[in-house]
């Protein structure tokens, strides 16, 4: 506040607060002590004031100090400002892939352009793929192969490695020159990702990039899901159905995979009551897949919604970095599924009784340096792609589940 002297000669009319003004002039200069303004100028006459301290802010001041010298990023650009932290860019990045956001809707809360989001999104995804994808993006080792069996040998299927199966994601911004190859029978262009995933939705293979137009079957003859096993580098399987004894590992799929040795579907048309229960448990432990690819979408809505990208390579960036996510997800979380109590027997229980052992229950080292063998190759195609063994498995499967869940168990 300022106080104003007034002269003597002012009328009542011309300054009402005259009266008021001469009483405040006259405490302050007999009353208060001479150090009230110990550095302040002196008044030299009645119209001069007295002035009160500025506010310094010290908040701001510090705020500045502290985000110009001593914060991680401390940069600016060449008008001198700020430039957008590692904070803003991480949570644009996140909320593109966790509400699929467009980049120019960024701007509304972060401050940020479309072509920062852009870039943000696209650094984000290939540093969690390059500093996570050895260990969240790998095939499964022999302590994980040994839980998966116990989990699926536990469902009634001895053997069972994971369910496979594809998902489509739109591509609405497909080039016009590719459209052709990427649309389907929907008439929209899309990519698949074919993924393979176990009881607790981790997903152990992901392939992604087809064109849409290729079915499943397609994608399979192009994909490196069985590459381990063709060069020796998968772990030997051996278990045992029905008093039979197999040492190839498989999958759960839908009816358009192929009779091989690798592969057990159901029954589209069951004509039996083994049969008929057989596809019912079938259908039942293959949904893990789908149920993957539901989770994965709802808690990356990016992967929902059709892609806006031009570049093949950054979609492919991206399927990558939420499957990354979604397993760091299911591996913090796994413990509290509701199926968490099979988790807990298997670390508790003696598993000498299971059927499904990997090599025998010896650690499986694979020789890096030994020489490629076409013949040894060729004998594991064969072995893959037997129809035989694929029929002779079956048959021990719908027997050893009519065994556990039919009849009077059922």
């Amino acid at each position: 506040m300022l106080f104003e002297y007034s002269s003597s000669s002012e009328s009542a009319d011309e300054n009402p607060y005259g009266e008021v003004d001469r009483m405040v002039d006259d405490f302050v200069t007999h009353h208060l002590p001479n150090t009230f303004f110990p550095r302040g100028p002196r008044l030299r006459n009645a119209n001069d004031t007295i002035p009160i301290p500025a506010d310094r802010n010290h908040e701001e001041g510090h705020s500045r100090l502290f985000n110009d010298y001593f914060a991680k990023n401390p940069r600016r650009n060449a008008a001198g400002k700020l430039g957008l932290s590692g904070l803003q860019k991480c949570t644009a990045a996140i909320r593109m892939l966790a509400y699929g956001l467009a980049p120019d809707a960024i701007d509304e809360y972060l401050r940020m352009g479309e072509t920062t989001s852009k870039k943000s999104l696209l650094h984000f995804t290939q540093g969690v793929i390059k500093h996570f994808e050895e260990d969240y993006l790998r095939s499964p080792t022999d302590e994980d192969l040994r839980r998966i069996l116990y989990q699926n040998e536990m469902c009634g299927f001895p053997g069972m490695i994971g369910s496979i199966d594809c998902m489509h994601w739109e591509w609405k911004t497909c080039p016009t020159a590719w459209r052709g190859q990427y649309q389907g029978r929907s008439g929209k262009a899309s990519l698949i990702l074919e993924a393979v995933a176990d009881q607790d939705l981790w997903i152990w293979h992901s392939f992604f990039g087809i064109p849409g137009s290729s079915n499943d079957l397609n994608v399979l003859h192009r994909s490196p899901v069985f590459d381990d096993v063709l060069t020796g580098k998968a772990s030997p399987i051996i278990f045992q159905v029905n008093g039979h004894e197999y040492n190839m590992g498989y999958y759960l799929t839908d009816g358009i995979y192929p009779i091989w040795a690798t592969f057990i579907q159901g029954f589209s048309r069951p004509q039996l009551e083994t049969e008929r229960l057989f596809a019912n448990r079938q259908a039942h432990v293959r949904k893990d897949v789908e149920r993957a690819f539901g989770v994965l979408q709802a808690r990356f809505a990016i992967l929902r919604q059709p892609s806006l990208a031009y570049d093949e390579d950054i979609l492919g960036d991206i399927m990558n970095a939420c499957i990354i996510l979604h397993n760091m997800i299911v591996k913090d979380e796994r413990d509290m599924y509701v199926r968490a109590d099979v988790l807990r027997r298997y670390y508790e229980e003696d598993l000498s009784s299971l059927t499904a052992t990997v090599n025998n229950g010896k650690p499986f080292e694979f020789q890096i340096g030994q020489p490629f063998s076409i013949n040894a190759l060729l004998g594991r195609i064969t072995a893959l792609r037997s129809s035989q063994i694929h029929h002779s498995l079956k048959e021990d499967l719908i027997e050893h589940n009519w065994q556990k869940y039919g009849g009077n168990n059922h």
